[in-house]
């Protein structure tokens, strides 16, 4: 029987869990924690329409397509020309969704000629600071790939990408990884540890764009991890789920960045998904079905809080997956 992508992430993050040397789950606080949680916190989240192109069918699924094939760059982030009162990524989104109202869709014709210099102009960004550059090179190169591909698998049609998926999540994400910037996987030591968190979060953002509905209708949302970044486990470390070494707190605590494919960040994201799945099954436990992707909701939004931006800053790490 064929192992689902998710049900990978699941037991390869579990593998990386219990082998850690750098990062380590405080088991015994799962019950209380889990029983902490303020649950009817996630039961509508929604896409803010002042950041995201809502409620123009086709051109919304194209909107979102292009938005999650640069949701990337958090290690670059505080280089970045925010806009006042946003991070990183509603910087990115709500320059992105001006320039959709302001001069329509891109096409993937446009997708494929765009240059890092076009890209700078879109999100707002100064290419004389050498970190933004090379983000902004980067966010070129993952749009000339998002359309290339859809031009030369969809006939240039976005919808026909998330359509090909017929309404599971699983195969949108087999779909979307063909893409370089969305195929999520890390080595740690001889073992590959699949995350594909863009492409989960892709299925993730289509539900919400569209209720469920239409090309926001997956039959299997319930199959996906949290999406793995360095926010949730920035969380779950402030909240005493994530236990780091004193070496890679202090080095994080020192904004240095870690590497990417490091054992440190490849184990940071991996027991944060394996916490959280472990959470879920808390839950479940005491009576209450929530998801991943709820809780992920949940602790994304937790993380918004000042305290959370204030207590101590999060890893950094330089890399298309988040």
């Amino acid at each position: 029987m064929e192992v689902s992508l998710t049900e990978q992430v699941r037991t390869a993050c579990k593998a990386v869990a219990e082998k850690a040397t750098h990062v380590r789950i405080h088991y015994d606080r799962i019950p209380s924690y889990a029983a902490s949680l303020p649950l009817e916190q996630i039961k509508s989240p929604e896409l803010d329409a002042n950041c995201h192109y809502l409620g123009h069918g086709d051109d919304t699924v194209a909107f979102l397509l292009t938005l999650d094939a640069i949701n990337f760059g958090s290690g670059y982030f505080p280089y970045l020309r925010k806009r006042p009162g946003m991070s990183g990524y509603f910087t990115m989104a709500a320059s992105l969704n001006d320039y959709y109202k302001n001069h329509g869709p891109l096409s993937p014709q446009e997708l494929v000629r765009l240059t890092l210099e076009d890209c700078a102009k879109i999100f707002h960004q100064d290419l004389q600071n050498e970190p933004v550059r090379e983000l902004m090179q980067l966010f070129a190169t993952a749009l000339n790939d998002l359309g290339r591909y859809v031009l030369e698998d969809f006939d240039g049609s976005f919808v026909g990408l998330v359509e090909a998926a017929d309404s599971s999540a699983e195969r949108l994400i087999q779909l979307l990884i063909k893409m370089p910037y969305f195929n999520d996987i890390e080595l740690y030591g001889e073992w590959m540890v699949p995350f594909y968190k863009r492409a989960q979060l892709m299925a993730a953002d289509l539900h919400l764009a569209f209720g469920g509905d239409g090309p926001g209708r997956f039959y299997d949302l319930d199959h996906l991890t949290i999406f793995a970044d360095n926010l949730i486990p920035h969380v779950l470390r402030v909240d005493g789920i994530l236990l780091y070494t004193e070496e890679l707190a202090a080095r994080i605590d020192a904004e240095e960045l870690i590497p990417f494919r490091s054992p440190e960040e490849v184990e940071i994201r991996a027991c944060a998904v394996h916490a959280v799945e472990l959470l879920v099954q808390e839950l479940k436990r005491s009576g209450q079905e929530v998801s991943a992707m709820k809780l992920d909701y949940l602790l994304w939004n937790r993380g918004q809080q000042p305290y959370y931006k204030r207590i101590k800053p999060r890893h950094r790490t330089r890399t298309v997956f988040y």
